[in-house]
């Protein structure tokens, strides 16, 4: 662990959630000598000694450079706020794949070949495991139709695509490019949960409409109650813990009772007042501050720590410069 107790946040576009939780953070780690600020990088020596103790990072996914340096400062002790390791090679199909083995619900989903690959794929030797063409009937066959189509990484709702037939199928996965999609099952669903979790332990589950405009998609004034709120818990938490993610989303949509876990892969989740609504901010605020300072006091240890192979190899003392010996 980094001898200074300071708190670093990289942020993206994002501007309510910075400032409060600095503040925040700030007030509260005072008695412990705990102090949280805006991380500030560029150009990372590989042996450098960690600024911080604590890194919370929404951003790295869209700034690779970030990413690197935090799997740098993670060998070397800082905690890291997600596993930035775990969330470079985390994808939606192998989650899908783990929800069933753990028991939750999530719809019926086939992961397929690119359409396209880059020029030095040669399409005679490189490709010959590939089954082709591809068996659209059965594919189509087992998540049924409509069904969905979308990136195995990404979010946003970008390069999404609902089908309703074997050829627009193929007409939207002819427009995929070097991307690698997975098809699944459309959940018609009759009601919608979005869980914030945060620490692997705290789910706030709130009933939510992705048909509506973004502003109005969190439905604060119909909270989910009774067995639809605690299943909702009980499944978030089970994923959470499993894919050691502190902060994160889990979408849920209902039909006929059954929660399907529709997407969880959101390790930067939307924390502004202004969509998840003041009360729920403040919520937010307040586990975040708590597992920050828990992790930069020293009482709580990262979930993946020690898990990797090399953490066994890795002297905890400081190495010797090879270039200075």
């Amino acid at each position: 662990m980094a001898q200074k107790k300071i708190v670093g946040l990289l942020i993206g576009r994002e501007n309510t959630f910075p400032g409060p939780f600095l503040d925040i953070v700030n007030h509260r780690g005072a008695s412990d000598g705990i102090t949280a600020e805006l991380a500030v990088l560029g150009g990372t020596p590989e042996l450098s000694e960690p600024s911080h103790a604590v890194l919370v990072d929404r951003i790295s996914h869209e700034v690779p450079y970030y990413r690197a340096h935090l799997k740098s400062a993670a060998l070397q002790g800082t905690t890291v706020i997600n596993d930035p390791f775990w969330w470079e090679a985390d994808e939606k199909f192998f989650e899908c794949t783990l929800a069933r083995k753990l028991g939750v619900a999530v719809p019926r989903t086939v992961v397929l070949p690119n359409k396209q690959y880059i020029p030095d794929i040669d399409q005679q030797y490189s490709l010959r495991n590939l089954r082709y063409p591809l068996d659209w009937e059965a594919i189509a066959g087992y998540t049924g139709l409509p069904a969905v189509l979308k990136p195995n990484t990404g979010g946003g709702w970008k390069d999404v695509f609902i089908v309703n037939s074997i050829e627009e199928l193929i007409t939207a996965y002819d427009q995929t490019g070097l991307k690698t999609m997975i098809l699944q099952e459309f959940i018609d669903w009759d009601d919608y949960v979005r869980c914030i979790c945060v620490g692997r332990e705290h789910v706030l589950p709130i009933r939510y409409n992705p048909r509506a405009p973004f502003h109005e998609r969190y439905q604060i004034h119909n909270p989910p109650v009774g067995r639809l709120r605690d299943q909702a818990i009980k499944d978030a938490r089970t994923l959470v813990d499993a894919l050691g993610y502190d902060m994160d989303t889990v979408e849920f949509a209902v039909r006929d009772d059954v929660l399907y876990a529709i997407d969880f892969l959101n390790p930067a989740p939307d924390f502004d007042n202004f969509s998840i609504k003041e009360e729920n901010f403040g919520w937010v605020l307040d586990k975040m501050c708590d597992l920050v300072l828990s992790y930069a006091r020293g009482d709580t240890k990262p979930p993946w720590r020690n898990e990797y192979r090399w953490w066994k190899h890795v002297d905890k003392t400081a190495a010797p410069d090879p270039i200075q010996a």
